[in-house]
C-alpha cells in the first residue's frame, strides 16, 4: 500500500496514514524490547546522504536497516560525486537503480527541501528526509509516538509549548519546530508556541499549522514571553532555532553574511530564555520535558531539569527515532 512512497514531509501524509505508521511503529518497539527478529526488508540496501552531522537520525537509520534485515551505505557528500557539482536528479537515478531506498539530510537554507524534491521527482524508490531547512518529519513521528505513550492515544486539549530558548553552538534550522507546528494540532494539540520577535518560524508555515489546526480540532498560539507560554504546559519543548524565519530565502541568500551577522547580534540579546527549574515550576504539576536532543545544556535547559527522571521523557523521545524510522522504511520500502 505504501511502497514506494516518499516521506519528505509529514505533510504528505494524511493522519490515517500516519495512524498505520505509528501503528507499525509501536509493534515493531515491542519486538525489539522481546528480541523478535523483525526481517522484512532482507537484503534490501538504503543509500543515506549526509551533508550535515548526526546522532540519533544517522543511528537509528542505520540501526533500524540492520534490524530490519537489510543495509544501510551511510555516505557523506565529500565521498560522493556531489563534491564536483553532480546533480540531484543524477545522483537520484542511478541510486534508485542501485538499490531500494534513498534518504537524505540537507539542512541549508532555502537548499535542503529543494534537493529533495528534486531526488523525488527523478527516484524510482522511496526517497526519505533526514532533515532539510523546512521539515524534520522522522523528528515529528518519534516526538508524537512519545506523547502518546506517555499522555494518550487522544491527544485533543493536551497543551504543548514549543519554545525557542539560548544556544551558542551553531545556528539551527527551523525544521525541528515547524515540524511540531504542523503536526501536533493535526491531533488536536493545543500548541504555544513562544519566540523572541527576531526569531519568528516561517509565515507561510504558521499558516499551514493554523489551517491544520481548524481540521484537526488543535490550536496554534504564538506569544513572544517564555514564561507566559509554561503557563500550564503539559509538556515543554525548549529548542534554538536561527532568525531565518525573519528573512524570505531570496534575501537570505542575496545577503547571507549580513543576516547571519544580524542573527548573532540579535542572539545575546536572549541569554535569559532557557528552561529551569523557575519555568518548570510554572508548567502542569505533571509537566514533560521534550527535546529532540542534542540540547545545549545550561542554555536551552538546565542539567537540573534535563537529568530530572520525573520530568524529562527526551531519552525516550530519541529511542522512538528507532522505531519510527524502521516502520517508515519497511512500509515504503
Amino acid at each position: 500500500m505504501y511502497k514506494g512512497k516518499h516521506f519528505l514531509t509529514c505533510e504528505d501524509w494524511t493522519n490515517e496514514e500516519l495512524d498505520d505508521v505509528f501503528d507499525t511503529s509501536f509493534d515493531l518497539k515491542e519486538k525489539f524490547k522481546n528480541e523478535e527478529p523483525t526481517r522484512v526488508l532482507r537484503d534490501k540496501t538504503l543509500f543515506m546522504i549526509f551533508f550535515e552531522q548526526s546522532t540519533r537520525t544517522r543511528n537509528s537509520m542505520e540501526a533500524g536497516m540492520t534490524q530490519l534485515g537489510g543495509h544501510a551505505h551511510d555516505l557523506t557528500a565529500d565521498k560522493m560525486q556531489l563534491s564536483h557539482g553532480e546533480s540531484a536528479k543524477d545522483t537520484a537515478i542511478i541510486l534508485s537503480r542501485m538499490g531500494h531506498g534513498i534518504a537524505s539530510r540537507n539542512c541549508f537554507y532555502g537548499i535542503g527541501y529543494d534537493y529533495l524534491s528534486e531526488m523525488a521527482k527523478h527516484s524510482t524508490k522511496p526517497v526519505m528526509s533526514l532533515q532539510d531547512d523546512v521539515y524534520h518529519p522522522f523528528q515529528g513521528l518519534a516526538d508524537l509516538m512519545t506523547i502518546f505513550e506517555y499522555f494518550r492515544k487522544d491527544t485533543k486539549g493536551l497543551k504543548v509549548t514549543v519554545s525557542w530558548a539560548y544556544a551558542d553552538t551553531h545556528s539551527k534550522p527551523l525544521s525541528v519546530p515547524q515540524t511540531q507546528a504542523l503536526l501536533f494540532p493535526r491531533y488536536g494539540i493545543d500548541l504555544t508556541i513562544a519566540n523572541p520577535p527576531e526569531f519568528p518560524l516561517s509565515e507561510n508555515i504558521i499558516e499551514c499549522a493554523n489551517k491544520n489546526a481548524q481540521k484537526g480540532g488543535g490550536s496554534v498560539k504564538i506569544v513572544n514571553d517564555m514564561d507566559e507560554a509554561f503557563e500550564g504546559a503539559q509538556i515543554v519543548v525548549p529548542k534554538n532555532w536561527g532568525g531565518f524565519g525573519a528573512y524570505t530565502v531570496d534575501e537570505f541568500l542575496a545577503n547571507e553574511e549580513e543576516c547571519k551577522k544580524e542573527m548573532n547580534v540579535n542572539l545575546e540579546k536572549y541569554h535569559d530564555w532557557i528552561c529551569d527549574r523557575k519555568r518548570i515550576k510554572l508548567a502542569d504539576k505533571n509537566v514533560k520535558l521534550m527535546h529532540a536532543l542534542p540540547a545545549d545544556r545550561n542554555h536551552e535547559v538546565t542539567d537540573e531539569v534535563i537529568d530530572d527522571d520525573n520530568i524529562s521523557i527526551v531519552f525516550d523521545e530519541a529511542e522512538n527515532r528507532l522505531h519510527t524510522a524502521k516502520a517508515i522504511m519497511s512500509l515504503t520500502m
